[in-house]
């Protein structure tokens, strides 16, 4: 309504204001008489309700962002997302590395302290605020916008040599459809007159023959690049055109594939447990693996892998859990999503691993047996050419059905007797115990361990076919909520379409890519792995802890939640946030760092002539790369504080959302007209309510006492923090 009307003057002057029907028609907009309290048979002096002149705007429906069809779409989505790799091959290796189930306190433990407030606190900036990674963070503190644009480029350096290993599982899912598994034998070569079993091959394992020439033909160091491995290229492209049309369309599109990609893999790791406890030596696996070893808890590596693992299996940092959620009414209960998605997560390591371990418990007893025989044939030999005499070998033992217990007795007495040449001998213990405690991790469990126990299952073909689809889905799961974490914040940024974003993403990242399938792509795969995205999501994680805790304060945000959700959070979220969580990533990034200037930087090089890996120290350009990995990623953030500290750049704090502009809008528009209306009907507009809530003061974690503190860290007036402003509630 225009300031300068006499309906106006009246309002805000105590002199009287004599008008005509005249001047009112002449300078006030037509009144909706169909609306008005007279034509709604209101008796005089009656108050309407403001819901009955003034409709509630529904900003989630008005700003024209995209949102989830229903919330299972959604609950998958940030399943599929979490849900990774790393549940398959990186969680069973830990559990084998730290102490069998003794492992999983600690993890649980540190999965309630840092794992679930964190996640929820990403989900509920994430759907309060309505924007990507860049946005949210530029709303809560833009001094500290930086943070977004670091995830962003952890989310680039993560996918691209996470979509290579994807392009592995495509390469190993079309070998599968063979019989027998082209990994099943070593090949044979023709050497003169004679066929003779590959030297390589015959050195180390078919499968991992297999894996390191026919599948990666990989070089002997990182120097030497090799050029393209062709098949590997191919296998990329056709991963990345996988992830381009399932994110083409946005969450519309993606969301549909979540219901095959979050829930088939569940499928298959219920069909390998099944299968897998058939099988012989299954139950030593799974016993081997609930075995604890208590006094590994008392270990502090034990609890830093526990903590990272965490870390990551969430997907924290990333900004694909903040994308996703954003994409929601801001009314959900994110808080019950927080929960349950991490409790899937957690029950999807056990599950996984318990599929691992009844797998490697079988292949633990192949291999025993294999070792027994041929050691057996060892102790024969030596028994024909009197190296040991008959009178060793205890009466009953029969070399034709030689059991490991056998096996074990009789090489204990010829330990004792022939103490003095035992070691020229050269015969194994034989031990299922060693077997199983031969640690295995990320692509060599996937595309070695695992690919060779497949060979002694009966329709090995079969189970092949579908753990590589497996992978496959968990993977495309975990990518499609890594491209959301780019491409959201870009589209929120720039008018920009959606398809045309996401093609141009994938054609970049493709040729991007090309560095992971050289024959020496694996060196880089480990490199990136290493150093793009630990250190720099940890503290990206702690710079986001601090940015609503500390700055933006947790009384604030806790009263934030409770308007969100209707009801207040557990005071143990206020404590996790403002205390734990803070420190408890502290010490993980003074361990990390530590842990790198400890360890020596390198690598794995497959070295041909031994048919063995070898640990090679990196190249100066090398390690350069390495580390220039985690100063890129953690640029943004004192760039970006100096930039706006100086006022060099805009805050982007007075840019709100379209929702908030609208309906923003529309609240000052009726509250004109209402007072309008009420004046003309004779009215005193202070006699009725004001349809906006009144002010509510800030309580502490306990939600009974007022807060008298109001001064939450946060010097610089920003738009968000306007009165008047929805982001002054977050």
């Amino acid at each position: 309504m225009p300031k300068n009307t006499k309906v106006t003057q009246r309002e805000h002057s105590n002199e009287p204001v004599t008008e005509s029907v005249a001047d009112l028609l002449s300078l006030e907009h037509p009144m909706d008489y169909k609306n008005s309290q007279m034509s709604m048979g209101l008796s005089p002096g009656s108050t309407a309700p403001v819901k009955a002149l003034i409709p509630s705007p529904d900003p989630d429906a008005e700003d024209g962002r995209p949102a989830w069809n229903n919330k299972l779409e959604y609950i998958l989505a940030q399943v599929g997302f979490s849900v990774g790799l790393g549940n398959v091959w990186r969680f069973p290796y830990l559990c084998q590395k730290n102490g069998g189930g003794a492992y999983l306190v600690p993890y649980f433990i540190l999965l309630i302290l840092i794992g679930i407030p964190l996640f929820f606190l990403e989900l509920a900036v994430g759907q309060r605020i309505r924007r990507g990674s860049i946005g949210v963070w530029n709303y809560v503190y833009p001094q500290l916008g930086g943070i977004g644009v670091s995830s962003l480029m952890v989310c680039g350096f993560v996918g691209l040599y996470y979509n290579v290993i994807i392009g592995w599982s495509i390469f190993y899912f079309f070998q599968s459809f063979q019989y027998p598994l082209p990994w099943a034998e070593c090949p044979i070569q023709i050497n003169g007159s004679q066929a003779i079993v590959v030297p390589e091959c015959d050195k180390s394992s078919a499968t991992t023959y297999f894996w390191y020439r026919q599948t990666l033909n990989i070089t002997s160091s990182i120097d030497d690049t090799g050029g393209l491995n062709w098949k590997m290229v191919l296998s990329l492209l056709v991963a990345w055109i996988l992830v381009c049309l399932a994110v083409i369309k946005g969450i519309q599109s993606s969301g549909k594939v979540m219901y095959f990609s979050s829930l088939f893999p569940y499928l298959v790791l219920f069909c390998f447990l099944v299968r897998g406890l058939m099988l012989k030596g299954a139950v030593d696996g799974i016993a081997h693996m609930f075995t604890p070893k208590l006094e590994k808890m008392l270990e502090p590596q034990v609890w830093r892998e526990a903590a990272t693992q965490v870390f990551f299996a969430l997907g924290l940092g990333f900004g694909g859990v903040i994308a996703f959620s954003s994409y929601n009414k801001r009314e959900n209960n994110c808080h019950f999503d927080a929960a349950l998605v991490s409790v899937i997560n957690f029950v999807t390591s056990i599950l996984a691993t318990l599929v691992v371990f009844a797998v490697l418990g079988f292949k633990a007893n192949i291999m025993n047996e294999k070792c027994v025989v041929d050691n057996a044939e060892k102790i024969i030999g030596f028994l024909n050419t009197g190296v040991l005499s008959k009178e060793l070998i205890p009466p009953h033992i029969n070399f034709s059905h030689l059991s490991t217990e056998d096996y074990a007795e009789m090489y204990g007495v010829i330990k004792t007797v022939k103490e003095d040449i035992f070691d020229q001998l050269g015969l194994d213990s034989c031990l299922l115990e060693d077997e199983l405690n031969k640690a295995v991790q990320g692509t060599g469990l996937a595309f070695i361990a695992f690919t060779e126990a497949m060979t002694h299952f009966p329709a090995s073909p079969f189970w092949s076919v579908m753990f590589f689809f497996m992978l496959i889905n968990l993977g495309l799961g975990s990518m499609i909520g890594t491209m959301t974490g780019i491409t959201t914040p870009i589209l929120d940024a720039f008018k920009i379409r959606k398809e045309i974003l996401c093609v141009a993403c994938c054609v970049i990242a493709f040729l991007l890519g090309l560095l992971f399938v050289q024959r020496s792509g694996n060196y880089f795969v480990t490199m990136f792995d290493d150093y793009s995205a630990g250190l720099p999501l940890t503290v990206v994680v702690f710079l986001e802890n601090i940015s609503v805790a500390w700055i933006y304060g947790t009384d604030r945000f806790m009263q934030d939640l409770e308007d969100m959700l209707g009801f207040r959070p557990y005071s143990f979220y206020y404590y996790m946030w403002k205390y734990v969580s803070p420190a408890i990533l502290v010490l993980l990034i003074i361990a990390t760092v530590i842990e790198m200037a400890i360890s020596p930087a390198g690598y794995n090089a497959w070295v041909e002539a031994e048919g063995a890996e070898q640990f090679h120290s990196y190249p100066p350009w090398a390690l350069a790369m390495a580390y220039s990995l985690i100063v890129v990623a953690m640029l943004p953030l004192p760039i970006v504080f100096l930039l706006r500290h100086y006022n060099l750049i805009s805050d982007g704090s007075n840019k709100l959302s379209v929702s908030y502009r609208k309906g923003m809008m529309k609240d000052i528009s009726n509250l004109e007209e209402q007072d309008e209306q009420r004046f003309i009907l004779g009215k005193n507009p202070s006699e009725v309510p004001s349809p906006m809530p009144a002010p509510r003061p800030y309580l502490g974690p306990g939600g009974t006492q007022e807060m008298t503190n109001t001064n939450y860290g946060t010097s610089t007036k920003t738009g968000y923090q306007n009165i008047g402003s929805p982001e002054s509630e977050l």
